[in-house]
């Protein structure tokens, strides 16, 4: 399906069908308003019909924000693609709104269907933007055409870290997900650094070894690099990838291990931010670090009780083989500190249930130690369409984690403040120096879903890659 933007009024575009979004007010005074009525359509939020015989589809929304556009893109191209059309056109509806109404169509669109003997087959093959709004009033067409190809690029980054999380574990393995971030750093040419186990062994990454001891699919440690010229910033954005977390010796019961091929999406996501950065042309020099691992059981299995030694030397007494990926970010994170000289470092990760008791499943909580890095990742994060919200660090929380044989316990003492206690097991990885620019993000509530929710269908959503993109493009816009 191509997205194509053209420097035309609406009238003079050739489509199938055209796209009306309708409130409550815009409703009253639209010349479709009594055959509407005949058809039994309100205006609310996501509310759908599609006149045959005018060739029009209308979708009803709650106001012109990109929140409600992007949900009503959403259903539009969900609906049409069950119909035989094969184009439809739109006005614009606002500037600030391009961004939202190409990712809702270009996300509402996506399904997952590799593994699928028959794939469905879609009529739908453009969507056409007009440059006018949809008021009639012409815009500035440089200042759309660069909002509509950016998003396009996010929206379809998003939409290859979506296709990297729902791939099935036996297809995406440590070394696999190596074989992509190559491929990728080939096509969109970037630095591409690969440590398998040796290498692992002789870097000290003693703690993402333990994890993957016992698996056949041995770990590997990713350094993708995306180095423009005249670099405003640099940034480091390092991502958990559990290809499959069976739990270990700590063994998950039957039914938490069902979904366990989205324990990577951290990881996916920080490919999906190295593709859209370099396909945007960013100012920005950015890192992607990715600690790849599968979680299994044999006889070599790291256990419960034992003490591991973390590359930047910090010992680890292991009290449940389930909380893994945080040893695993533990070296990535120290790993990634030793080689790159960063103003920022992000780390994404699958990390806790805990932090979807805290948030609900739509919001990734952020945790550091900077109010001001907070506010700005906020800030940026306005109109990205990905919901966020911060927990707060504290000195209570912080003494669950004590250990009385080793530097600090994997897991805390008591079943409380989760997620808390899980970032400030990994502040313990962060140097002095780069603690006020550190970020955890824990998207184990919105990276992956079984319930149909805003533009997602089932599967893997992306989460992180707008939300990294739109902080990058505000280093970008800073003199």
């Amino acid at each position: 399906m191509n997205l194509t933007l053209k420097n035309q009024p609406l009238s003079a575009i050739d489509a199938e069908l055209t796209v009306l979004f309708l409130t409550e007010e815009t409703l009253e005074t639209s010349e479709y308003k009594e055959l509407l009525a005949k058809t039994g359509f309100k205006a609310s939020q996501d509310t759908f019909t599609i006149l045959h015989e005018s060739g029009l589809v209308v979708c009803g929304v709650e106001n012109y924000g990109s929140t409600a556009l992007r949900s009503a893109a959403a259903v539009v191209v969900k609906k049409v693609k069950g119909y035989k059309y094969s184009s439809l056109k739109l006005s614009q509806y606002y500037l600030k709104n391009v961004a939202a109404l190409v990712e809702g169509f270009v996300m509402g669109a996506y399904s997952f269907e590799m593994y699928k003997s028959e794939t469905c087959e879609v009529s739908l093959k453009e969507i056409i933007f007009s440059s006018d709004d949809y008021n009639n009033e012409s815009a500035d067409f440089s200042a759309i055409e660069k909002a509509f190809n950016d998003a396009l690029i996010t929206a379809t980054a998003t939409n290859f870290t979506r296709e990297l999380v729902n791939m099935t574990p036996q297809d995406m393995t440590p070394e696999v997900m190596a074989e992509v971030a190559e491929t990728l750093a080939t096509t969109n040419g970037l630095e591409c650094d690969v440590l398998d186990e040796k290498a692992l062994e002789f870097e000290n990454m003693n703690a993402m070894l333990a994890v993957g001891r016992a698996s056949i699919n041995k770990p590997r440690l990713i350094h993708l690099a995306y180095k423009p010229d005249n670099t405003l910033k640099t940034v480091s954005l390092i991502g958990k990838g559990l290809t499959y977390d069976s739990g270990g010796l700590s063994l998950k019961p039957a039914a938490s291990m069902v979904t366990m091929k989205m324990d990577k999406a951290g990881a996916c996501a920080v490919l999906g931010m190295m593709k859209a950065v370099s396909e945007l042309k960013l100012p920005i020099e950015v890192h992607g670090f990715i600690g790849a691992a599968e979680n299994m059981v044999d006889g070599s299995a790291y256990k419960p009780d034992d003490v591991l030694t973390a590359r930047n030397g910090k010992t680890i007494e292991v009290r449940n083989t389930d909380a893994e990926g945080r040893l695993v970010l533990a070296d990535v994170l120290a790993y990634a500190q030793d080689t790159v000289t960063s103003d920022f470092i992000f780390d994404y990760a699958t990390l806790t249930g805990a932090c979807m008791v805290a948030l609900g499943p739509y919001t990734t909580g952020m945790m550091g130690h900077s109010n001001h890095l907070k506010h700005n990742i906020l800030k940026a994060n306005a109109h990205s369409g990905e919901l966020v919200g911060s927990l707060p660090f504290n000195d209570h929380l912080k003494k669950l984690i004590k250990s009385e044989i080793a530097d600090v316990c994997n897991i805390a003492s008591k079943p409380y403040g989760g997620a808390i206690t899980a970032a400030l097991f990994l502040d313990n990885f962060i140097t002095d120096e780069m603690k006020s620019k550190w970020m955890h993000f824990d998207i184990a509530g919105p990276a992956y879903t079984e319930s149909p929710w805003d533009v997602f269908g089932h599967g893997g959503t992306g989460a992180g890659v707008r939300m990294t993109v739109k902080f990058l493009e505000s280093l970008s816009e800073k003199k």
